[in-house]
């Protein structure tokens, strides 16, 4: 995947979708920023980030997505999207001994 310029667009839109990173250095992880943007991002800033990668870049970020970042709803969208059919597998990890594709799925804590 290209990656994305460090322009005050591309620095904008990384701020709000990975507020908890430096801009700077949410660019230099395209896979993990564009997992963020799947999961919750605006509509503009999405379309922003797509236009740059084009549809086989969105297809590649779907490939490589970072395990835990992106639900299951947002999952099967994005893969409808890029036209994945079947749905890729979520990427997954495991946490003691449970293998998780989102924290989510561990269910409620007690």
């Amino acid at each position: 995947m290209i990656g994305f310029p460090q322009t005050p667009e591309f620095l904008g839109i990384a701020k709000r979708v990975v507020w908890f990173k430096p801009p700077e250095e949410a660019l230099q992880y395209p896979y993990e920023l564009m997992a963020y943007a799947m999961k919750a991002s605006p509509d503009e800033d999405l379309a922003a980030l797509i236009r740059h990668i084009g549809v086989d870049g969105l297809r590649e970020a779907i490939e490589n997505a970072p395990a835990g970042i992106i639900d299951a709803r947002s999952w099967s969208y994005w893969n409808l999207m890029a036209g994945f059919e079947p749905e890729l597998p979520r990427p997954a990890r495991t946490i003691g001994g449970v293998t998780v594709s989102h924290p989510a799925d561990l269910g409620p804590f007690e």
